[in-house]
Protein backbone atom coordinates (compact mmCIF):
# COMPACT_ATOMS: atom_id res chain seq x y z
CA UNK A 1 0.00 0.00 0.00
CA UNK A 2 1.68 3.55 -1.04
CA UNK A 3 2.65 5.70 1.80
CA UNK A 4 2.70 9.40 2.18
CA UNK A 5 5.17 11.53 4.49
CA UNK A 6 2.98 13.56 6.85
CA UNK A 7 4.28 17.32 7.62
CA UNK A 8 3.12 20.41 9.96
CA UNK A 9 3.03 24.21 8.81
CA UNK A 10 6.83 23.93 9.65
CA UNK A 11 8.13 21.38 7.30
CA UNK A 12 8.89 18.98 9.94
CA UNK A 13 7.67 15.01 9.73
CA UNK A 14 5.32 13.85 11.96
CA UNK A 15 4.27 10.74 10.56
CA UNK A 16 3.06 8.86 7.24
CA UNK A 17 -0.53 8.16 6.37
CA UNK A 18 -1.27 5.07 3.90
CA UNK A 19 -3.15 6.16 1.11
CA UNK A 20 -5.87 3.67 -1.14
CA UNK A 21 -4.11 2.12 -4.46
CA UNK A 22 -7.02 2.53 -6.02
CA UNK A 23 -6.85 6.37 -5.70
CA UNK A 24 -4.02 7.38 -6.05
CA UNK A 25 -2.08 4.56 -8.01
CA UNK A 26 -4.67 4.24 -10.62
CA UNK A 27 -4.05 4.68 -14.42
CA UNK A 28 -3.95 8.21 -15.70
CA UNK A 29 -6.80 8.55 -18.31
CA UNK A 30 -5.90 11.44 -20.46
CA UNK A 31 -9.41 11.83 -22.55
CA UNK A 32 -10.77 12.10 -19.00
CA UNK A 33 -8.99 14.60 -17.97
CA UNK A 34 -9.78 16.28 -21.44
CA UNK A 35 -13.06 15.64 -21.22
CA UNK A 36 -14.16 16.63 -17.46
CA UNK A 37 -11.84 19.87 -18.09
CA UNK A 38 -13.78 20.94 -20.62
CA UNK A 39 -16.70 20.41 -19.45
CA UNK A 40 -16.01 22.92 -16.24
CA UNK A 41 -14.70 25.73 -18.51
CA UNK A 42 -17.91 25.46 -20.61
CA UNK A 43 -19.79 25.78 -17.54
CA UNK A 44 -17.84 29.06 -16.87
CA UNK A 45 -18.32 30.65 -19.78
CA UNK A 46 -20.82 33.55 -19.38
CA UNK A 47 -22.71 32.97 -22.76
CA UNK A 48 -23.50 36.86 -22.45
CA UNK A 49 -21.81 38.27 -26.05
CA UNK A 50 -24.62 39.47 -27.88
CA UNK A 51 -25.26 41.73 -31.07
CA UNK A 52 -27.98 43.49 -32.82
CA UNK A 53 -29.70 42.77 -35.66
CA UNK A 54 -30.82 44.58 -38.46
CA UNK A 55 -34.41 44.64 -37.19
CA UNK A 56 -32.73 45.68 -33.59
CA UNK A 57 -30.58 48.69 -34.38
CA UNK A 58 -32.76 51.45 -33.80
CA UNK A 59 -33.98 53.39 -36.58
CA UNK A 60 -33.88 53.12 -40.48
CA UNK A 61 -37.53 52.69 -40.94
CA UNK A 62 -37.31 55.07 -44.05
CA UNK A 63 -35.84 53.96 -47.06
CA UNK A 64 -32.72 56.32 -47.28
CA UNK A 65 -33.19 57.19 -51.35
CA UNK A 66 -35.71 56.05 -54.26
CA UNK A 67 -35.12 52.90 -55.77
CA UNK A 68 -34.14 54.13 -59.13
CA UNK A 69 -33.03 56.61 -61.42
CA UNK A 70 -30.57 58.09 -58.41
CA UNK A 71 -27.01 56.71 -59.91
CA UNK A 72 -26.29 54.75 -56.71
CA UNK A 73 -26.56 51.20 -55.31
CA UNK A 74 -30.32 50.42 -54.42
CA UNK A 75 -30.86 50.36 -50.21
CA UNK A 76 -33.86 49.83 -48.06
CA UNK A 77 -32.71 50.39 -44.64
CA UNK A 78 -29.60 53.11 -43.11
CA UNK A 79 -29.12 49.79 -41.01
CA UNK A 80 -28.27 46.94 -43.00
CA UNK A 81 -25.25 45.27 -42.14
CA UNK A 82 -23.06 47.27 -45.20
CA UNK A 83 -23.72 50.24 -43.60
CA UNK A 84 -21.97 52.12 -40.79
CA UNK A 85 -24.11 51.47 -37.57
CA UNK A 86 -25.98 49.41 -39.28
CA UNK A 87 -26.86 45.54 -37.61
CA UNK A 88 -24.71 42.13 -37.42
CA UNK A 89 -25.09 39.42 -39.49
CA UNK A 90 -24.51 36.39 -37.19
CA UNK A 91 -23.62 37.83 -34.52
CA UNK A 92 -23.26 36.35 -31.01
CA UNK A 93 -26.03 36.08 -29.07
CA UNK A 94 -26.91 34.88 -25.29
CA UNK A 95 -26.25 31.52 -25.13
CA UNK A 96 -25.81 28.60 -22.13
CA UNK A 97 -22.42 26.72 -23.13
CA UNK A 98 -22.90 23.87 -20.55
CA UNK A 99 -23.72 20.53 -20.93
CA UNK A 100 -24.28 17.20 -18.91
CA UNK A 101 -21.07 14.72 -18.23
CA UNK A 102 -21.93 11.60 -16.01
CA UNK A 103 -21.18 11.28 -12.27
CA UNK A 104 -18.92 7.82 -13.36
CA UNK A 105 -16.28 10.08 -15.78
CA UNK A 106 -16.33 12.82 -13.27
CA UNK A 107 -15.00 10.34 -10.58
CA UNK A 108 -12.31 8.83 -12.67
CA UNK A 109 -11.23 11.65 -13.91
CA UNK A 110 -10.99 13.15 -10.29
CA UNK A 111 -8.96 9.77 -9.93
CA UNK A 112 -6.64 9.95 -12.50
CA UNK A 113 -5.59 13.62 -11.39
CA UNK A 114 -4.69 12.99 -7.96
CA UNK A 115 -3.31 9.71 -9.23
CA UNK A 116 -1.09 12.04 -11.11
CA UNK A 117 0.03 14.19 -8.42
CA UNK A 118 0.78 11.40 -6.66
CA UNK A 119 3.04 10.18 -9.06
CA UNK A 120 4.68 13.31 -9.72
CA UNK A 121 5.90 13.40 -6.45
CA UNK A 122 3.64 16.92 -5.38
CA UNK A 123 1.24 15.59 -3.01
CA UNK A 124 2.27 17.09 0.29
CA UNK A 125 0.03 15.89 3.78
CA UNK A 126 -0.28 18.18 6.18
CA UNK A 127 -1.38 17.45 9.75
CA UNK A 128 -3.41 20.56 10.03
CA UNK A 129 -3.23 23.95 8.67
CA UNK A 130 -4.80 26.22 11.31
CA UNK A 131 -3.38 29.71 12.14
CA UNK A 132 -4.19 31.85 15.02
CA UNK A 133 -5.30 34.88 12.88
CA UNK A 134 -6.03 36.31 9.73
CA UNK A 135 -2.66 36.94 7.95
CA UNK A 136 -0.88 36.56 4.54
CA UNK A 137 2.56 36.70 5.66
CA UNK A 138 2.16 33.11 7.62
CA UNK A 139 0.82 31.49 4.05
CA UNK A 140 3.33 33.18 2.26
CA UNK A 141 6.52 31.80 4.38
CA UNK A 142 4.15 28.49 4.41
CA UNK A 143 4.98 28.58 0.51
CA UNK A 144 8.59 29.46 0.81
CA UNK A 145 9.32 27.26 3.46
CA UNK A 146 8.29 24.58 0.97
CA UNK A 147 9.21 26.02 -1.71
CA UNK A 148 6.33 26.29 -3.75
CA UNK A 149 5.68 27.90 -7.43
CA UNK A 150 1.69 27.29 -7.24
CA UNK A 151 -0.29 25.72 -4.65
CA UNK A 152 -3.41 24.38 -4.38
CA UNK A 153 -4.51 23.67 -0.27
CA UNK A 154 -7.34 20.97 0.56
CA UNK A 155 -8.81 21.87 3.83
CA UNK A 156 -12.08 20.28 5.42
CA UNK A 157 -14.57 22.32 7.73
CA UNK A 158 -14.27 26.04 8.68
CA UNK A 159 -10.76 27.35 8.06
CA UNK A 160 -11.95 31.03 7.71
CA UNK A 161 -7.88 32.26 9.28
CA UNK A 162 -6.66 30.40 5.88
CA UNK A 163 -9.37 30.88 3.02
CA UNK A 164 -8.64 34.60 3.78
CA UNK A 165 -4.78 34.68 4.68
CA UNK A 166 -4.26 33.01 1.32
CA UNK A 167 -6.78 35.36 -0.46
CA UNK A 168 -4.12 37.91 -1.92
CA UNK A 169 -1.55 34.90 -2.70
CA UNK A 170 -1.56 35.21 -6.50
CA UNK A 171 -0.24 31.76 -6.96
CA UNK A 172 -2.39 29.95 -3.79
CA UNK A 173 -5.82 28.76 -3.70
CA UNK A 174 -7.29 27.21 -0.58
CA UNK A 175 -10.90 25.14 -1.34
CA UNK A 176 -12.92 22.73 0.81
CA UNK A 177 -13.03 19.49 0.16
CA UNK A 178 -16.08 19.57 -1.13
CA UNK A 179 -14.88 21.87 -3.93
CA UNK A 180 -12.04 19.51 -4.94
CA UNK A 181 -12.28 19.15 -9.03
CA UNK A 182 -10.09 18.58 -12.09
CA UNK A 183 -9.38 21.59 -13.00
CA UNK A 184 -7.61 23.16 -10.22
CA UNK A 185 -5.54 19.93 -9.37
CA UNK A 186 -4.17 20.04 -12.46
CA UNK A 187 -3.74 23.79 -12.85
CA UNK A 188 -1.42 23.99 -9.73
CA UNK A 189 1.73 22.83 -9.78
CA UNK A 190 1.45 21.06 -6.15
CA UNK A 191 -1.27 19.98 -4.12
CA UNK A 192 -0.99 19.96 -0.25
CA UNK A 193 -3.80 18.12 1.77
CA UNK A 194 -4.75 17.97 5.43
CA UNK A 195 -4.69 14.40 6.49
CA UNK A 196 -8.81 14.96 7.55
CA UNK A 197 -9.30 16.39 4.10
CA UNK A 198 -7.46 13.57 2.39
CA UNK A 199 -9.17 10.63 4.31
CA UNK A 200 -12.70 12.19 3.05
CA UNK A 201 -11.43 12.54 -0.28
CA UNK A 202 -10.83 8.42 0.19
CA UNK A 203 -13.73 7.78 1.29
CA UNK A 204 -15.64 8.97 -1.11
CA UNK A 205 -14.06 7.85 -4.10
CA UNK A 206 -12.81 4.47 -2.86
CA UNK A 207 -14.32 1.46 -5.16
Amino acid sequence: MPQLDVYDIEKSKVGNVDLDPSIFEAPVRQHLLHAVVNWQLAKRRSGTASTKTRGEVRGGGAKPWKQKHMGRARQGSIRSPQWRKGGVVFGPKPKDWSYNVNKKTKRQALISALSLKYSEGVLIALNQFELPEIKTKQVADFVERFELKSALIIISGENENLLKSAKNLKNIKVVKIDGLNVYDVLKFDSLIVTEESLARAQEVLKH
